[in-house]
C-alpha cells in the first residue's frame, strides 16, 4: 500500500485494489510510515503485543504478504 501511495495512486484506487473499506486506514498507515512506526504496520489486525514481545524480524518474502 505504501509503495502504491508513493507511486501516486489515489486513495480510492488503493481502496478498490486492496479491499480497504475506510480511507482512514490508509491515512493511519501512512502516518505510521512517516513517523517510522513500521512495527505497527507488521502486527496482525486486532493484535496488540506487550512491550518487547512483538513479531520477530520477518524475511523479505513474509513482508510482501
Amino acid at each position: 500500500m505504501i509503495e502504491m501511495k508513493k507511486d501516486g495512486y489515489s486513495n480510492r484506487t488503493i481502496m478498490e485494489i486492496l479491499g480497504i473499506k475506510n480511507v482512514s486506514q490508509i491515512k493511519t498507515w501512512m502516518k505510521w510510515y512517516r513517523t517510522d512506526q513500521n512495527y505497527r504496520i507488521q502486527q496482525l489486525v486486532g493484535k496488540q503485543y506487550p512491550f518487547g514481545n512483538g513479531p520477530k524480524e520477518l524475511s523479505e518474502s513474509e513482508q510482501m504478504v
